[in-house]
Order: structure tokens, then sequence, then C-alpha cells
């Protein structure tokens, strides 16, 4: 099989890339992020203004024992970060029953916003400053969509092209599936976004990865192409000791796939592990996924 990288022989990236559009463009999305965080917004003034200080306004919204709405939380917890502290990042926030508010405000309480400060600014906050706080707290709320409309229609593609084979895994947001589910023999973290499989023998043929970057760059872009480097590590190792063979396949698109660091690696890992590794877009699908290919040895 051979091993020559099919991507460098691409010399305009850009002509293989599936653009899929957010749909979030300004002036159009304003409207629907101030109706959705407007009552978050409001609510959080309500907390400020009945607060004594601002470490018990976090203290107010992570307190474990009021029912409250995950996703109101989540929006206290992004206006906390906005309007008081951005050191306070939400992932940690928002672990409320794992992290006591007590690391935050000893740690990190001389980044918070004096209370009377804070009191002040939401008692005179204009409409333009909720739209302005409003977009903000929606900048990612489309973040990951892309990637399920690509993996959707991968699977769409590969369902209608193939009969003999099966694909599974999330289409949309959804648990990803580990390697040691597959392979009972490996050891460790290798979440995978879909398993190919022939269904007449249930044999394992390919592994993927599914990724849509609208943009790419610098550390963003080592991070990814790193990543998929020690998947292809992880895969070679394990079949050079089980002696099981499948393919592994990164389904990789949008303009940031383009990137040149990104783009560059990606041609050095597409045709590695003796031509089992491919990187295609879903441009390229048709011609790089094959029924010769998946059950080649």
């Amino acid at each position: 099989m051979s091993n020559k990288s099919y991507l460098s022989t691409i010399t305009d990236p850009h002509s293989i890339i599936t653009p899929i559009s957010s749909g979030a463009t300004f002036p159009e999305f304003l409207e629907e992020k101030l109706s959705k965080y407007k009552p978050y917004i409001e609510e959080f003034g309500k907390i400020v203004e009945a607060s004594n200080s601002s470490s018990q306004v976090l203290e107010r919204i992570r307190d474990a024992s009021v029912r409250m709405d995950k996703d109101k939380r989540m929006s206290f917890l992004k206006i906390f970060r906005r309007c008081v502290s951005p050191v306070c990042d939400t992932e940690a926030t928002k672990k409320i029953t794992k992290i006591p508010n007590s690391i935050f405000v000893e740690n990190y309480g001389h980044t918070f916003k004096p209370i009377k400060k804070l009191k002040k600014q939401f008692e005179e906050i204009s409409i333009g400053q909720l739209s302005a706080l409003s977009v903000l707290l929606g900048e990612y709320d489309n973040r990951g969509e892309q990637g399920y409309v690509l993996t959707d229609l991968f699977f769409t593609w590969f369902e209608e092209t193939f009969e003999n084979f099966s694909i599974v895994g999330p289409r949309g947001a959804g648990k990803d599936i580990q390697l040691s589910s597959v392979f009972q023999e490996f050891t460790g973290e290798c979440p995978c976004d879909f398993v190919i499989k022939e269904i007449k023998t249930s044999r394992v043929l390919a592994i993927g990865f599914a990724r849509y970057d609208s943009t790419r760059g610098g550390a963003q872009s080592d991070d990814r192409t790193g990543g998929n480097a020690d998947k292809v590590s992880k895969a070679k190792q394990l079949c050079k000791q089980t002696g099981h063979s499948f393919k592994v396949i990164f389904l990789a698109d949008g303009p940031g796939f383009s990137h040149r660091d990104t783009w560059e690696e990606a041609c050095r890992l597409d045709g590695s592990m003796n031509g089992q590794v491919r990187l295609t877009t879903l441009k390229t699908a048709p011609q790089r996924i094959t029924q010769d290919w998946l059950l080649s040895d």
C-alpha cells in the first residue's frame, strides 16, 4: 500500500474545503442574543443588589443547595466572568460540587470588582450596554455546531455509498466512543468520533476523528496537529501489540484546515502507518474513503 500523501498533491487547499456557515452575522444576531440574555442579566443585577460583596455574588450563583436551571446558572457564571472577574473561568466555576467557593475567593478575590462599583453599574445599565453584554455572553453559543453538521453530512454520504459497512458514533452532540470500548486490549484515553465496521463480520475497519475549524492558528494549530499525531501513535502501537489492522480517518474541514501549520502537519500524517492513515475533507471523501482501501490489509 502506498504511503504517498494525497494532500501534498493539492496545490490550493481552499479548493477542497467545505464551507459551513454558523449563521451568526452582525447585526442579525443582535436581537436574538438580547432576547436570550437580557432576563439573565437583569436577574443577575438583582443578585448584585442583594449582596454585600462581590464574593457573595459568586457564592449565591454557585450555591449547590439552590435548585437552578443549568442554563441560568451558566449564564450567571458567564456574566460574573465578564463583569466581575475575567480571571474566574466558567469551566472551573461551573463545577459547583467539586470546587468550593473559597478556592476562588481566597486565590482570586483580589481581582473581583468592588461591590459598590458593581451595584452602580447594574443600576445604571443602558439598553446599549445590555446589547453589548448579551453579544459577549453569546459569543460561543454556536461553537461546535459546524462540526455537528460536518459529521452528519459525512455519515449520510457514507451510509448512502456503502451497503456492506456500518458507521456508528454521535452525529451531533453526544458522547465520544472510547477506543478501549472498541478494542479491549487498549488501555488509556482515546475518544473517537466514529467507528466503521464490516456488517457481515463485525470487523472493525476504521476509527475516525472529525473536526471543523472555522479558523485555526498559533497554539490552537499546535494543539490540533500534535493531538492528531498522538492518535496515530496510539493506533500504531495498538496494531503492533495486538495484530489488529484498522484504518485511521481524520475528517478535517473548514477554512482553518488550510492554515499553513495545520495543513503541513496534515500532509505529513496523510498516508502514514503504511497508508493506513488518511486525512480527508467532505469533498475528497469519495476519492479517499473507498471500499478497496477499507478492506485492504
